[in-house]
């Protein structure tokens, strides 16, 4: 049974699936491509993540946000950083507080 998915997967997945005795039909794509599939990938870990509330599915939102800091030339250190700043700034979401109004 033929299966299309048309969709951005892991570097290692075209090999499991040989392993698995079936083909796998692949390409590469281009910068504009990549950028529109890395966006797609994050929806689709996202909303995986929502549904299930798996760690597996949090770790692989890290891995499309390091793939996009890869394909945006962003060191991690320094989005580390950018959300440390933001912290100091405008603090986290650890005090659980939802803004109701603005009066």
């Amino acid at each position: 049974m033929d299966m299309r998915y048309n969709k951005l997967v892991r570097d290692r997945i075209p090999d499991i699936i040989e392993r698995s005795g079936k083909i796998p039909i692949t390409h590469i794509v281009n910068d504009e491509e990549y950028w529109v599939s890395l966006k797609e990938k994050l929806r689709e870990e996202v909303e995986e993540f929502l549904e299930s509330e798996n760690e597996e599915e949090l770790a692989d939102i890290l891995e499309v946000i390091y793939a996009i800091c890869d394909f945006k030339h962003l060191d991690k250190a320094d989005l580390g950083n950018l959300r440390r700043e933001k912290l100091r700034k405008k603090g986290g979401f650890k005090n659980r507080i939802i803004l109701d109004e603005v009066k």
